[in-house]
């Protein structure tokens, strides 16, 4: 069955060496496109939703281009509005092995860090609506941008839709005293709380004890704690938070866990040789709405979740490009990785 969803935030440039390299080696760059919210709409369209992403792009073929990355997945984008002067870019530089990724940003004055409330009708974008997710990078951009998504949230609770945030602390875009105050009060309006294993101790600073994120290993135990804790200062209904053990750039541990207020649920553990770990947390954030949207148990849907993002880990790029069907072959144990004929 398929679901009407919206996402909301921004779309960027990516621009990364080949194989590996350095920049300092590159003589030339691959271009992509994506962004949490992008990256978590093409996920939600390849699982069969209905799913309109919201941003603000310049009206010029770098926008297009990136609308059209978009639109190729079946994400719709008619309430997109056109403004501004440029778009966001980050520049990647894939780590391997003890050498970590690199990213930089260039995404200062870009078209939604100008936005505006005259840009959205929230009430016309979330008419006939079942879920609403966005993240905290997008408030992290500017203070109009920060306003925007605050308004937004608050329009979907109105309107009766469940809101999903994923926390992604960006410490390149703000700092965490600025992300605690906006973040505290629009986590009142969210009912699902994504986070990875350091958000919650940036934004909040509900850290989990004795857990070191840079040894390769963590204390579940510790991140109920933090489940608990971030309930307590929001109005959330669930709280889900990955939890990555790196070994290495190029091979992680990787599972999660979910508190519904009540109970605690802790997915399976996948060991993963990575090919690009970006939107990682995001086809978890996917995984996991597409999952709750659809009626599944609280078990099942974070198995999903987990399982979805364990994919994307496979896979160049930010955008998860695989099927539900796919996601429930891996969640089922078929992880040999064996050719299909």
């Amino acid at each position: 069955m398929s679901h009407k969803l919206v996402t909301f935030g921004e779309i960027m440039l990516r621009l990364a060496p080949y194989d590996y390299q350095r920049f300092s080696q590159a003589d030339r760059l691959q271009s992509t496109f994506g962004g949490g919210e992008a990256n978590v709409a093409v996920s939600l369209s390849m699982f069969g939703n209905d799913v309109q992403y919201v941003t603000r792009l310049p009206a010029n073929p770098i926008g297009d281009a990136a609308l059209g990355s978009i639109h190729k997945y079946g994400v719709k984008t008619d309430f997109v509005a056109r403004g501004g002067d440029r778009m966001g870019i980050y520049f990647l530089e894939h780590g391997g092995s003890v050498r970590p990724s690199k990213v930089t940003y260039d995404r200062a004055n870009t078209a939604i860090s100008e936005v505006t409330d005259e840009d959205f009708n929230w009430d016309e974008i979330f008419e006939g609506v079942e879920w609403f997710h966005t993240t905290g990078i997008t408030p992290a951009l500017s203070p109009a941008s920060a306003h925007v998504t605050l308004e937004a949230v608050k329009a979907a609770k109105k309107k009766g839709v469940m809101v999903s945030c994923d926390l992604n602390y960006r410490n390149k875009l703000w700092t965490r005293e600025e992300a605690k105050i906006v973040m505290t009060e629009l986590v009142q309006y969210v009912d699902v709380i994504i986070a990875n294993e350091e958000d919650c101790a940036d934004v909040f600073g509900i850290r989990a004890s004795s857990t070191d994120v840079h040894k390769g290993e963590l204390d579940v135990d510790h991140y109920r704690e933090v489940a608990v804790e971030v309930m307590k200062i929001s109005k959330a209904k669930m709280v889900a938070i990955t939890l990555r053990e790196s070994l290495s750039a190029s091979d992680n541990n990787w599972a999660a866990m979910l508190f519904d207020g009540d109970n605690y649920f802790l997915s399976r553990k996948y060991t993963l040789h990575i090919v690009d770990r970006v939107g990682g947390g995001d086809s978890f954030g996917a995984g996991l709405i597409h999952s709750l949207v659809s009626g599944k148990e609280p078990q099942e849907a974070l198995e999903f979740a987990v399982a979805a993002s364990a994919l994307k880990h496979t896979i160049p790029g930010d955008f998860n490009l695989v099927t539900e069907a796919e996601v429930q072959s891996i969640a089922g144990g078929n992880t040999s990785g064996r050719v299909q004929r």
